[in-house]
């Protein structure tokens, strides 16, 4: 049996685009002690592939981190599948808030040095030795205390479109990026009461960790992250304390946790949170369009990209050469380090 997919990306899309089977986005990670990565990985890949399940995977020697979809008739099956792990027996699972099930189109999972990048070199750090876990009564009484420090653990694109109350948003571009800038913030509040919050809870178990690790004693983390809070509000009818959007790294690139938009179109400066990728993917910029920007520019940047994707495509193709430019993503009027979002 193949152990990755060998099916033409674009026909992938277009398959997944006009199936009517009901589908389920689900995330979830786990720091764990993992042996031999790569049997893990082509174990799950063969169990996962032969029930539908489709999305991006990284597996470590620290543990797995998941993004993916699935027939929801195969939920039981799937939960079967992680039962088979000790170490994913009953794991929670952060189900989607807004999905159509057409989240993600083919199955990866990669093995990689570590499920979440961070920079660090300190072997004597346990990831496993984390925060507090808050449930999101517990987080919305402690954050309205003067004595708690609110911390968002995501980037700066992220928290553009929907962040916590008073929350310090730096401006970043990776968790990798955050600790430091973040540690700095904290400095001269390590008497307060640090809460770290991330869209599904794997960014800020980690620095809960990192910065017990680094002496801080009143670590807590939003326990399932935004994800979760968004179901816990709603279900047991709590203020909800998280303005706009939460942004999510699949096809549809957030899902909608309060009417609030709080960002602004990066074309014309009109209230908009759509995050959307250049049409020009050469240019491939991660940015916030409006509806009518989108018209207006058919879904491109700038007119420059707009001009390029009306070339003929041989031309295209031609000009395409040596100028791949890697993930970019949109930065003009970016947020300052430490500043506080009401």
């Amino acid at each position: 049996m193949a152990l990755y997919n060998k099916i033409n990306r674009e026909e992938l899309k277009q398959i997944m685009a006009e199936s009517e089977e009901e589908r389920v986005t689900i995330s979830f990670y786990q720091y764990a002690h993992i042996t031999d990565p790569q049997k893990f990985r082509d174990d799950l890949y063969q169990q996962w592939n032969g029930i539908g399940v489709m999305g991006r995977v990284y597996v470590a020697r620290e543990g797995i981190n998941a993004q993916i979809s699935l027939p929801k008739e195969n939920f039981d099956a799937f939960r079967d599948v992680l039962d088979g792990y000790d170490f994913l027996r009953k794991i929670r699972l952060n189900i989607a808030v807004e999905d159509d099930g057409k989240s993600f189109y083919k199955l990866k999972i990669k093995v990689r040095p570590k499920i979440l990048a961070d920079g660090l070199e300190d072997e004597t750090f346990d990831v496993t030795n984390k925060g507090k876990h808050l449930s999101a009564e517990e987080f919305n009484q402690l954050t309205s205390q003067d004595d708690t420090i609110l911390i968002d653990m995501r980037n700066h694109y992220e928290s553009e479109v929907g962040h916590f109350e008073n929350a310090i948003t730096p401006d970043v571009d990776t968790f990798r990026d955050s600790l430091p800038i973040v540690e700095d913030i904290l400095d001269e509040h390590r008497d307060k009461h640090i809460v770290m919050y991330c869209t599904g809870g794997i960014r800020c178990e980690k620095a809960s960790a990192w910065f017990k690790h680094r002496g801080f004693e009143k670590v807590y983390q939003l326990e399932g992250g935004i994800i979760k809070y968004a179901h816990d509000v709603e279900e047991k009818g709590l203020e909800n304390k998280f303005k706009g959007k939460n942004f999510v790294f699949d096809e549809r690139l957030g899902e909608r946790i309060s009417n609030e938009i709080i960002s602004k179109c990066h074309q014309c400066g009109k209230p908009a949170d759509t995050h959307t990728n250049c049409v020009n993917v050469t240019c491939n910029l991660l940015f916030i369009q409006c509806e009518e920007c989108a018209q207006k520019y058919e879904g491109c940047c700038s007119e420059e990209c707009q001009d390029f994707i009306h070339l003929p495509e041989e031309k295209q193709a031609e000009l395409r050469k040596g100028m791949d430019k890697g993930v970019r993503i949109y930065t003009k009027g970016r947020l300052r380090p430490g500043i506080v979002n009401d």
